[in-house]
């Protein structure tokens, strides 16, 4: 996929720019880190799974970011995330086939864009997915739309919308292109939560409008987790969505001891294909010790609501 890939561009979030809280998150301070590595993980998991089967696809990134970062600009460099995160996983390259899987993607990404490129989800979703395939990507801050569009500009499957993505879920499902139904396919909601625990209760919103516009999708939220045992309230009232299935799977490089820091995160799976447990438990446990920056981190991939 060509890009406007430069160190230039990736800095422009690093300015003061006076928009709402919400719209202040730059997500080139933290691209390739724990977080992205389950988050990346999981989502070619699901990719893989929804196109083994011949029926065209569509998939849809509420909060898509730039979708390409460079990880020697200075955003990355000042945090160092991102060599505690891909950067540890690629050296160390652990024997598992989902984890290669996800380290093969980002060599392609690399070997298209140049040894510091790190590939945000909607670049992912391009290289996982089919010709016949089609992705709606959102982001509402200006300035990182300007740039997902230009890096998308030449990629005629990757709709570029400068939305908000909750929005979205109502406006572009059940997803519809010309005569074209797509009865199969990917939402992800990825959201920055700066809002706090009102990004949690817009998550669930968000999920179950889309649930309800079409019950047979599959829906994969990230959340973060400082305090595990805060997100209770979570995974209470996820269990309730209207879905067949609910998986959860989490990374923690850290003990889940601490409210001011992010300790590790999760992806709570709604309709997740078959045998995607299986598929994520060997390869989090593996990337959890690698990872790991204390005797605390873990693994851990369990049902919310089990299949039928």
């Amino acid at each position: 996929m060509p890009s406007a890939l430069g160190n230039a561009a990736l800095e422009q979030g690093e300015r003061a720019t006076g928009y709402p809280m919400h719209m202040n998150y730059r997500h080139a301070f933290h691209a390739g880190n724990h977080a992205d590595v389950i988050k990346h993980l999981t989502l070619l998991a699901l990719c893989d799974a929804l196109v083994a089967k011949p029926a065209a696809v569509f998939a849809l990134d509420t909060h898509a970011g730039r979708g390409l970062y460079a990880l020697d600009s200075n955003s990355a460099q000042r945090t160092g995330e991102a060599q505690a995160g891909i950067g540890r996983l690629m050296a160390e390259a652990p024997g598992d086939p989902l984890v290669q899987r996800y380290l093969q993607a980002v060599r392609a990404c690399r070997n298209e864009h140049g040894m510091a490129a790190y590939p945000g989800s909607p670049w992912l979703l391009a290289h996982a997915l089919r010709p016949q395939d089609r992705i709606a990507a959102c982001e509402l801050h200006p300035e990182e739309a300007g740039q997902l569009k230009a890096n998308f500009a030449r990629e005629p499957r990757v709709a570029v919308h400068e939305r908000d993505g909750y929005a979205a879920i109502k406006a572009l499902l059940p997803p519809r292109i010309g005569d074209t139904k797509f009865a199969r396919g990917l939402v992800l909601v990825d959201p920055p939560y700066e809002a706090q625990l009102d990004e949690f209760d817009a998550v669930l919103a968000g999920v179950r409008e889309g649930l309800t516009r079409w019950p047979q999708g599959t829906f994969a939220v990230w959340y973060p987790i400082k305090l595990r045992r805060s997100l209770q309230p979570f995974f209470r009232r996820a269990a309730t969505l209207p879905a067949k299935s609910a998986l959860v799977a989490e990374l923690m490089v850290r003990e889940d001891d601490s409210p001011l820091r992010m300790n590790g995160s999760g992806m709570l799976v709604l309709n997740p294909p078959w045998q995607l447990d299986q598929a994520l438990k060997p390869a989090l446990a593996k990337v959890a010790k690698v990872l790991a920056e204390t005797t605390g981190a873990s693994a851990r991939v369990e049902w919310l609501k089990s299949p039928d």
